[in-house]
């Protein structure tokens, strides 16, 4: 009983059937109270967003697994001392961190939120260097620019940390369908009604209902034994130790038994065997409920980045032929899994040109048609997808012979792995490297990083996106735009980078694009921050700052943890001349990210205006420091020491601006505006005149160049800018300054320094 309801409730989640499954597992808890029923009930709270349900469940609980949903669900419910001491005891300091590479995945996350950056990095590292497919730890490492580069991380080690698990975890997963001989041990496995085939059952319904249903009313194997991994190691729940708080992190909480069970019956199974549809190769076993090879939440993040859908998707499951009768049963079972072999793994080549891409397959689903596409399993180039986040134990009996490893029936050439492990790798290591450069702000350098993907990959809305980005630090907003709308044909599912996206069309002031993009995304998912961040925008290009403000708060709402929202805010509270609220958003932004230059910089700009200068100083040179590429920045940094009096630094300052972006007209500007002050009224000229060929329909630039002439009593030039500079409709501000100058004109010693 206890183990047909603990399937009934996997079986349920995997179908999204989240009231189900907890009703269902409700009742598995109060027949068999245990720990591991616990959390399996807790995992179907925490499916069905309700962390607070699996906080009460799991307070108190002291096995391994129990303390890292435990540590989630504080983590979801942002109680980050209760999620760091369920992972880390104070009572046990030498206790190890739970579930592997998961584990250490979220202590950092931990870490990284309460402010201390370098356990942060210590444990992103530790997790990465377990599992070199966790792809979420080396993006945490690139936000916090610690990230080394990819070549060292996604190098020959990490391919081959990926065989040696993959050769282990695999000969486990052999080892497990290997039927024993003993009938001691056969008759405690147990035996899932799911695990059998529509037409299976149709056949062996029959014959063997008397002996399933004995079966499973003689079991009485204890929920503990049940999710014992068979070399009576720690209980990790699933192969796959992955670092999402996603599906399989939840689903894995009590996996079904590793050992599947003969029929009694070998009459029904030989004539299942003997079946001409290619699903009848199969073998007539019932299986039990297989567990998950590869964790959804990471494989969903990582297909997302790393695969496209180009290739063909099936599914299949592991199969083994029933030879419970004699050794020459058994031996036959084992030649027909060789003759598979070269179906799933004998027939990968590899490019010589260029590094190929890695096609994510699913092959077709012998055992069951109507088996649930969560509990597939994943092939990769032909090869089953890699398990396991620790090395090849030292130890293992079971390690395999180094020419070849037994997989599914089949024999895979070591090489031929370490090839393929190669391929994932070499395909991480130009992601890894165009990711890191991206948030480094080496733009230019980025976007030839990725240029250099298969256009399978790079015709990918996540990579899209991050070029995007890239274009929109390099304030090249015209190429921004393109790349986003490339990203949206191909996903338009998908909110990553959108609201970027949404600043980007502000600035190009394209309010019906931005406007129709902000319903698109509230219609997609209206409990997005990027959602509300796009609509706050479109509001903000209308002046409507009030109804924009509402916007943004409603995005920190929905996720408290996003910077760009707080930095919005600020904007908007800097627009609405709020400048006490303005500093209070930046700073709540820089709590959860202390590389958000965006804020470091608006927070400089509040100083600027408030004449705070050393303040604006201290804010523009730690955003330089994040961002050393910005001319904006520079731009600002330098006049901020002007403002200081230290023109000769502030010089220097516009000059590094200039260089940066010779399009952008601001540095430029401003460096006219300090020779002005150091009386250099022929080198202002000069960069004015310069400058007008980047903006020449900008009036304060003609402004400026009025008031020189008329420093210089050439009032007749002078006359003439500052019509120039009216005609191109300033703002109201500008319009009264430029005319009090003209009616002063032949007034002397009445110079204004700026506009």
């Amino acid at each position: 009983m206890e183990a047909i309801l603990a399937d009934y409730v996997r079986s349920s989640v995997r179908q999204f059937m989240h009231a189900n499954a907890i009703f269902h597992c409700e009742r598995l808890c109060a027949e068999f109270p245990s720990e591991v029923n616990l959390q399996l009930l807790a995992s179907c709270y925490l499916q069905n967003n309700q962390a607070y349900c699996a906080y009460h469940i799991l307070k108190g609980t002291q096995m391994a697994q129990s303390r890292y949903l435990f540590a989630l669900s504080c983590f979801k419910m942002d109680l980050l001392k209760e999620a760091e001491a369920a992972l880390c005891p104070a009572n046990e300091p030498s206790s190890e961190v739970p579930n592997g590479a998961a584990g250490h995945f979220l202590l950092g996350l931990v870490y990284r939120y309460t402010d201390r950056k370098t356990c942060a990095i210590c444990h992103f590292k530790l997790a990465l260097s377990l599992d070199p497919l966790l792809w979420s730890a080396y993006d945490e490492l690139c936000v916090l620019g610690a990230a080394e580069d990819a070549g060292a991380v996604f190098g020959e080690a990490a391919a081959i940390c990926i065989q040696k698990q993959y050769l282990h975890h695999a000969s486990a997963w052999q080892n497990s369908l290997v039927f024993e001989e003993d009938p001691s041990v056969t008759s405690s496995k147990n035996i899932s009604a799911d695990d059998v085939s529509p037409r299976q059952l149709k056949q062996l319904s029959s014959n063997n209902v008397r002996e399933v249903s004995g079966n499973c009313q003689g079991m009485t194997v204890s929920a503990r034994s049940v999710v014992q991994p068979p070399n009576g190691g720690s209980n990790h729940l699933s192969f796959y130790n992955t670092p999402s708080p996603m599906t399989t992190q939840y689903l894995c909480a009590a996996p079904p038994p590793l050992h599947r069970n003969v029929l009694p019956n070998v009459s029904n199974t030989n004539s299942l065997a003997a079946e001409s549809s290619p699903r009848s190769t199969v073998n007539s076993t019932i299986q039990a409920p297989r567990r998950k090879f590869v964790d959804e939440g990471k494989l969903r993040k990582i297909s997302g980045r790393l695969f496209s859908d180009s290739g063909p998707r099936r599914s299949t499951r592991l199969t083994a032929e029933a030879g419970a009768n004699t050794g020459s049963n058994a031996a036959s079972n084992a030649e027909n899994g060789t003759s598979n072999t070269s179906k799933y793994l004998g027939n990968s080549k590899f490019s010589s040109a260029a590094l190929r891409s890695v096609t994510l397959r699913k092959v077709s689903n012998w055992a069951n048609e109507n088996f649930d596409d969560g509990m597939k399993n994943e092939v990769i180039d032909g090869c089953r997808p890699i398990i396991g986040s620790g090395a090849l134990p030292s130890g293992d009996s079971k390690t395999l012979d180094q020419g070849t490893a037994v997989v599914s029936g089949g024999v895979a050439n070591n090489s031929k792995l370490l090839s393929c492990a190669g391929e994932i790798v070499g395909l991480l290591r130009l992601f890894g490297e165009g990711y890191r450069l991206s948030c480094m702000y080496k733009c230019q350098d980025a976007l030839e990083a990725y240029s250099k993907l298969p256009h399978k990959h790079y015709n990918t809305g996540w990579v899209l996106s991050q070029v995007g980005k890239t274009y929109f630090e390099l304030v090249d907003y015209l190429e921004a735009d393109r790349a986003f709308s490339l990203a949206r044909r191909v996903s338009p599912y998908s909110l990553e980078g959108m609201d970027i996206y949404s600043t980007v069309l502000y600035h190009l002031k394209e309010d019906m694009k931005l406007s129709y993009l902000a319903q698109e995304l509230i219609s997609t998912d209206r409990l997005a921050p990027q959602s509300w961040c796009a609509m706050g925008n479109c509001y903000s290009l209308q002046k409507d700052h009030e109804t924009a403000l509402k916007n943004f708060h409603r995005a920190v709402q929905l996720d408290s943890k996003f910077a760009y929202a707080h930095t919005l805010c600020g904007h908007e509270y800097v627009a609405l001349e709020e400048f006490d609220n303005g500093i209070k958003s930046y700073q709540s932004a820089l709590r959860i990210d202390l590389r958000h230059y965006k804020s470091l910089y608006g927070l400089g700009m509040v100083y600027l205006r408030q004449e705070k200068f050393e303040f604006a100083e201290h804010h523009f040179r730690l955003a330089f420091s994040v961002n050393p590429c910005s001319s904006i920045i520079m731009s600002y940094l330098g006049t901020a020491l002007h403002a200081l009096k230290r023109s000769n630094e502030a010089l220097e300052m516009m000059e590094r601006a200039i260089s940066a972006d010779r399009k952008n007209p601001l540095p430029m500007y401003q460096k006219a505006n300090i020779l002005v002050s150091l009386d250099c009224f022929e080198n202002a000229l000069e960069v004015l005149e310069e400058l007008k060929e980047y903006a020449p329909r900008e009036s304060s630039i003609y402004a400026l160049m009025g008031m020189i002439y008329k420093r210089c009593n050439m009032h007749d030039k002078a006359m003439l800018h500052f019509g120039l500079a009216l005609d191109l409709k300033p703002s109201a501000t500008d319009v009264a300054t430029i005319k009090a100058a003209m009616e002063k004109l032949h007034v002397p010693d009445e110079i204004e320094d700026s506009f």
